[in-house]
């Protein structure tokens, strides 16, 4: 019998994934476990792999298309197997026409992804009565979400978006929306009137990055991932009042720390040993310092490493850091887990490995989910000082500018030149009032300058 293989469901809310490439082409051999496709979610790219040996077949979409999860993909045959009916191509997903079994109700049923199935259920929605935005119609979660906030004619919609609802006489009920819970925005009004309006001339041709300019601008389709990154960090802005508060450290003591702990890693590698045989062991970096003594001050102010929760305040168990790793995909933030039960080695090798991967598009789901608390440090590309946005549910973030030396008074009031490490702290004001943050950032400042507290 035909193996089907689906399109896996990494993460709890995942409602569709995008096939980036297929590793293996229909008709070659597998064997079971063997990576077939590489897909991409909101976060990082994943390899689906054979269920069974066989040979691969049917597969029923093309690299690029965004497929729901649980969706059959392709199917692994073994020898003298044939495809089982309707197998290909990939059926329509906008309305099914399928009866529900017993119930002698003949309505369509439109297609929807497991989550929106979930939270119409709860809800009590007709899945008929709600409009799809997704892959070929296919209602999601933000639909089931905008039809249960337009009930009774309600609608979320921005002013600009009503404004221009009422110019163009189109009502809002109908028109899906793309902004934070399905909030309409004033471009979903824009799309649905241009869908209304019949076929349309076809978009500028995409051009590589770089391309000579040919009078037409260039289109650059947003990656799921840079799509997911503009969508909570546009909600982060717009729902959490952030307030910042900067302070200088003085870091010579934390350079020194930094210096000597390095130069003891050189030390314990073996003279005997070739170098390509010494043990791997990453140089201990500011950022993996800054972590340690991040996490050090968080469990003096567990109000910073919280979550809103509806009406409720979730102080949280662990302090799970997140560091935001710069790649040609865009902005990720993997985990360093635990962060003030480990030591600044074991945190410096966890960066390095986590870095690497996230490079490599190789970081699984469990690498960038439960952050507690993110750290972004831009110094290594000689930002001064910078704010940065709060990763949503988290209440707070810290940005971390460059090094340089500047003259200050010492206690005679003689000017010394000291190397100065700037700090921003983001809060969330809902959260964290300004003195709980000027506490926390005290503290930390304290830390950087006498990092000897940290194991007292």
């Amino acid at each position: 019998m035909a193996k089907e293989v689906i399109m896996p469901k990494f993460g709890f809310t995942q409602e569709t994934a995008e096939i980036v490439r297929w590793i293996r082409r229909e008709g070659e051999r597998v064997d079971q476990g063997d990576p077939l496709a590489e897909v991409t979610t909101d976060k990082v790219n994943m390899e689906v792999e054979a269920p069974a040996a066989g040979v691969l077949a049917g597969v029923r979409y093309k690299e690029g298309d965004v497929v729901p999860v649980t969706e059959v993909i392709a199917y692994i045959l073994a020898p003298g197997e044939q495809l089982p009916a309707g197998a290909a191509p990939a059926p329509s997903p906008s309305v099914e026409s399928a009866t529900e079994a017993g119930d002698g109700d003949q309505r369509p049923h439109r297609l929807a992804t497991p989550v929106a199935q979930q939270v119409a259920r709860e809800r009590g929605v007709d899945l008929t009565m709600v409009a799809g935005s997704g892959p070929g119609g296919r209602v999601t979660r933000a639909d089931v979400e905008n039809y249960l906030a337009s009930a009774g004619g309600k609608v979320r919609a921005t002013p600009a978006a009503r404004r221009v609802a009422r110019t163009e006489g189109i009502n809002l009920t109908e028109v899906a929306g793309s902004g934070p819970h399905g909030r309409v925005q004033a471009e979903d009004v824009l799309r649905h009137l241009a869908s209304k309006a019949g076929p349309q001339p076809p978009p500028p041709t995409i051009q590589p990055v770089g391309a000579p300019a040919s009078g037409q601008p260039q289109v650059l389709p947003l990656s799921p991932t840079r799509r997911t990154i503009a969508e909570r960090m546009q909600r982060s802005f717009q729902e959490a009042p952030h307030i910042y508060l900067e302070t200088d450290v003085d870091a010579s003591a934390l350079e020194e720390l930094h210096r000597r702990a390095n130069a003891r890693l050189a030390e314990s590698a073996s003279p005997t040993m070739k170098e390509a045989e010494q043990p791997l062991r990453p140089r201990v970096s500011i950022t993996a310092l800054l972590v340690r003594a991040a996490a050090w001050t968080l469990t003096r102010h567990p109000l910073l490493n919280s979550r809103l929760d509806g009406a409720n305040l979730l102080l949280l168990p662990e302090i799970n850091i997140s560091v935001a790793v710069a790649t040609d995909h865009g902005l990720i933030a993997p985990v360093v887990r635990q962060a003030d039960r480990k030591s600044v080695s074991q945190i410096s090798a966890e960066l390095a490995d986590l870095a690497e991967r996230a490079r490599q598009s190789r970081l699984l789901p469990d690498d960038v989910a439960g952050g507690t608390f993110t750290i972004s440090n831009l110094g290594m590309f000689g930002v001064d000082r910078f704010t940065a946005i709060i990763n949503p549910p988290q209440v707070a973030i810290l940005a971390v500018g460059r090094i340089h030396r500047q003259f200050v008074p010492d206690e005679q009031d003689q000017p010394v030149l000291r190397p100065i490490l700037p700090l921003t702290l983001g809060a969330d004001h809902r959260v964290v009032d300004g003195a709980d943050a000027a506490r926390f950032l005290a503290d930390l400042r304290e830390c950087l300058e006498h990092p000897e507290i940290m194991v007292i």
